[in-house]
């Protein structure tokens, strides 16, 4: 690639080289690197960052999407057949579990101001259908009302969850995203917040999806809950000693971290509210523009304490425009369509819902998917840099 474009992402995580020589040295003094003691520190430190409870790490962002929703079926807190809504601007693995375990799936949509489920929105959907989960995507750093939809599914008895991978730090009244659901979701995959390479985590404050989330992580054994726990399903199963190590009570994977993932999240942990200001002052010059451009839609985050931006988006009002103007920043920059757009327009789901014989509509999530693109927003921009993604938006009408 040309190395004048701007890219999405500068350097596989903040302060690399530096970070690089702490991890060779990490490496090679280490007895072990399968899952240990420093992934169960990065647990606790991510667990005092959040202000949850609990927090369990795995390899993967989508793995954190899977394992959260089996969890929740294990413990009949769902069961197969649930109807689950989503945000209809979201990545793909935070709809597939849905799928892939048995519960029907329905988009929600989206503000074209902030790209997020508002509480409207949400009532539209429950006016048509009587969830029993809402699975929500806080994108790009944005949030809708979190409090009101918070409201909403406390009254009519809705679990509600969080897909945070693209707003780590965002807060809204005081309160981290993250931070409104009965658990929540992180991907600390390379160009996110902060990058483990590949990683995610889920965070809660119930203790049995906290352990339930150990099970389901490492096959549906028991070994990484307390003994007092480990004794009961022994008993409750009539395990003896002999199998009880080799014994997998619930349905499972291996969606197991390496404590090289671990140091990584400790490391880069100490770097995140810089990161995050950065993000954020950055996003504040680009929006000033933006909200003056008459052929894009204005964004709004007047509802939010700090916008933790994750990439920046331009919705133009018309089709030319958006052609017109993908094709000025592609010249200067990666570009790419916002997240994974409609995901009504995905083939998977597609014939998910011919399936099914059903069709929703979701007209601000099909514009953003029609109309809509990202740029980059990282710490390592240099001032050159930002300075031609300022220029770029200037000369949008």
């Amino acid at each position: 690639m040309d190395k004048k474009i701007i890219k999405l992402m500068q350097n596989t995580f903040y302060n690399e080289l530096e970070v690089k020589k702490k991890l060779c040295e990490f490496i090679l003094n280490s007895d072990q690197l399968s899952m240990g003691k420093k992934c169960k520190e990065f647990e606790n430190k991510f667990s005092e960052y959040q202000n949850r409870k609990y927090s369990v790490l795995f390899n993967s962002g989508s793995s954190a999407n899977l394992a959260l929703i089996q969890s929740l079926l294990n413990l009949k807190i769902l069961n197969k057949g649930d109807q689950v809504g989503f945000s209809g601007i979201t990545w793909a693995t935070n709809v597939m579990p849905l799928l892939q375990l048995g519960l029907e799936a329905i988009p929600v949509d989206v503000s074209l101001n902030n790209l997020n489920v508002t509480s409207s929105q949400l009532k539209d959907t429950l006016s048509q259908n009587s969830l029993n989960a809402f699975f929500i995507s806080h994108i790009l750093g944005f949030s809708g009302d979190i409090n009101k939809i918070k409201n909403i599914c406390e009254k009519k008895n809705i679990i509600l969850l969080e897909d945070t991978c693209e707003s780590l730090g965002s807060i809204v009244s005081n309160r981290l995203l993250g931070n409104f659901g009965l658990a929540s979701t992180f991907s600390f995959f390379v160009g996110h917040h902060m990058s483990t390479i590949e990683g995610g985590m889920v965070c809660t404050d119930d203790e049995s999806i906290y352990d339930m989330l150990k099970l389901v992580r490492a096959h549906g054994w028991s070994r990484d809950i307390s003994k007092e726990k480990q004794e009961k399903l022994k008993i409750d199963n009539n395990i003896g000693d002999f199998h009880e190590r080799y014994t997998f009570y619930f349905p499972s994977y291996n969606l197991r971290p390496t404590e090289i993932l671990g140091f990584l999240g400790v490391e880069q942990l100490k770097y995140l509210q810089d990161i995050n200001e950065i993000r954020n002052k950055n996003f504040l010059d680009f929006a000033d523009i933006i909200n003056s451009r008459e052929s894009l839609i204005p964004l709004n985050w007047e509802h939010m304490d700090f916008l933790s931006s994750f990439a920046i988006p331009l919705i133009f009002k018309n089709k030319a425009d958006f052609i017109k103007y993908k094709k000025e920043f592609a010249k200067i920059s990666e570009i790419r369509p916002i997240v994974g757009g409609f995901l009504g327009n995905q083939p998977f789901f597609k014939k998910y819902l011919s399936q099914i014989g059903k069709k929703y509509n979701c007209p601000n999530a099909e514009k953003i998917h029609e109309v809509g693109f990202y740029f980059p927003n990282h710490p390592e921009l240099t001032t050159q840099e930002k300075e031609l993604l300022l220029n770029a938006l200037k000369e949008i009408k």
